[in-house]
């Protein structure tokens, strides 16, 4: 993508790095995740769990930033569905993500990661503005980036949002951690027992086999910046496997 920042390869190396086969990594949560049993809010075992993955991770030397969902709080596609206009509903879900980002920079900061929430709404109080430099500076100090608000603007997904921060972070890989499936099939796993699971897809495929992954303009910003996603399940030491280079849920990339 023009304009994007140098991949972090360039940066210098934090202490355990040389080891990961990703440095500088987005991290894409769904709201959802944090509900556990719950059927709104936030499940405080979850978040604490979340946090421990993370912060095992930031221990490794990984450079972390993350993009969550507000889900579990509000989604706009309801609100719409109840005769809410669009853009309000999509910008109440885009301050639902805001309080999620928050709860996971205290869970963050309780295990001693500093961690930063920037916001493309802009909220001084609680928040840093987004500001893409001042991003990226974050991250070659060690800190964990946490952006809230999606993109700012209305009719525009988290994971949206995720790929296009990616992007402009120059990170390596975005890992889109989902509580419910271990990977991308051809059919909903949930519900049909003989779902095929993908180890690896193209971006074409995912958009042709309409594989409901991630919507189109995500996966599309995705390809431009030839940024992989890999889709795995949120369970404890999945996303160190994976920023180690073992084989974890499934790989969407441009095939050499």
């Amino acid at each position: 993508m023009a304009g994007a920042p140098r991949r972090s390869a360039k940066a210098p190396a934090l202490p355990g790095a040389t080891s990961l086969r990703y440095r500088r990594i987005l991290l894409k949560l769904s709201g959802e995740a944090l509900l556990g049993k719950q059927e709104f809010g936030i499940a405080a075992d979850i978040l604490d769990d979340i946090a421990a993955e993370i912060t095992d991770i930031h221990a490794l030397g990984a450079e972390i930033a993350m993009v969550i969902g507000g889900g579990n709080i509000f989604r706009g596609v309801a609100g719409t569905s109840r005769g809410m206009d669009r853009a309000t509903a999509d910008y109440m879900g885009m301050l639902a993500t805001i309080f999620n980002a928050l709860a996971l920079q205290d869970a963050l900061e309780r295990r001693g990661v500093q961690t930063r929430v920037l916001s493309a709404i802009e909220m001084q109080q609680v928040a840093e503005p987004y500001i893409r430099r001042r991003a990226t500076r974050h991250l070659e100090k060690g800190r964990i980036v946490i952006f809230a608000g999606g993109t700012g603007n209305p009719f525009f997904t988290t994971d949206t949002a995720a790929s296009l921060r990616a992007a402009e972070i120059g990170a390596e890989v975005m890992l889109k951690a989902t509580h419910n499936v271990d990977g991308i099939y051809d059919a909903d796993p949930r519900a049909h027992a003989g779902a095929k699971k993908f180890t690896e897809l193209t971006y074409l495929e995912c958009l042709s086999k309409d594989l409901k992954v991630m919507d189109a303009t995500a996966i599309s910003l995705c390809k431009e910046s030839a940024l992989p996603i890999i889709v795995l399940k949120l369970s404890r030491g999945n996303v160190r496997r994976a920023l180690l280079g073992e084989a974890v849920g499934t790989i969407v990339r441009d095939r050499a």
